[in-house]
């Protein structure tokens, strides 16, 4: 998704204003005193900043018409309850508004269910979270957050990772124009190794050469975790039988292995 030259929700973006930090600064004087007009001035002057904090979520299956409201919704609220008499920037300010109020809008649409008391720890892990953004000047870390709202650091990490979207394995996370790399193509299972396929197909492949009788009985010796003993009551012949006949397919598939 392209944010820089587009139109969402009836707006084109492409002709608005851009403000100066002294005129952020008087118009926000005045919107706190209540005029209207300055307070729409300020918003206008920083759609901007939304579309700009919009490039984080690009990657999400997000409309992107819901997302720039959504964005604004946080952008107003910085407005409204900025203090103009802190020596502090306006975006400085906004910029953890407006990405909490999209947190907490693709937390509410989250396509996994989570519990109630997650959500709720969740929330308030993000509300720590812009507070301390808002008063450190950068990204608090999660010892910090959970420290504010007296909970261990395990459990903020576990409810902030609870509603994080999840990710389709076909998302593409690279593309040159031709070709694109999708998440399925970066997994691996460390825990196989090339010897171990090799092995797996050797493996079914005798199988394949015992009859009918003796693949059962290996099925049930090696896979159902059988006795020989509960294995001869089941198919119907001596535990003496079932040994011989275990111990021939065991030679046979070595032999083709």
């Amino acid at each position: 998704m392209h944010f820089s030259k587009v139109e969402l929700c009836g707006v084109s973006t492409s002709g608005l204003a851009s403000l100066s930090d002294g005129e952020k600064r008087e118009l926000l004087k005045k919107a706190a005193k209540g005029d209207a007009e300055a307070r729409q001035k300020l918003i206008d002057g920083n759609i901007r900043l939304v579309l700009s904090i919009l490039q984080r979520f690009s990657g999400r299956r997000e409309n992107a018409d819901d997302l720039f409201q959504v964005g604004c919704v946080g952008l107003i609220k910085a407005i409204d309850h900025f203090n103009t008499e802190l020596n502090v920037k306006f975006s400085t300010y906004a910029v953890p508004m407006i990405v909490g109020e999209i947190r907490r809008y693709l937390r509410d649409n989250n396509a996994l269910r989570v519990s109630r008391s997650l959500r709720d720890l969740a929330y308030r892990s993000l509300s720590s979270r812009e507070k301390l953004s808002a008063g450190l000047m950068r990204e608090p870390t999660a010892a910090e957050i959970a420290a504010d709202i007296g909970e261990s650091e395990k459990a903020v990490a576990e409810a902030l990772e609870a509603i994080v979207e999840p990710v389709s394995i076909y998302e593409s996370v690279y593309s040159d124009g031709e070709d694109s790399v999708y998440v399925i193509d970066k997994l691996c299972d460390t825990g196989e190794s090339d010897e171990g396929w090799v092995e797996d197909i050797a493996l079914r492949e005798a199988l394949k050469k015992l009859n009918e009788r003796e693949k059962k009985i290996i099925a049930l010796r090696y896979w159902a975790g059988k006795t020989q003993m509960e294995i001869a009551e089941e198919i119907g012949i001596s535990q003496a039988q079932v040994s011989r006949l275990e111990k021939g397919a065991l030679e046979r598939m070595r032999r083709e292995m």
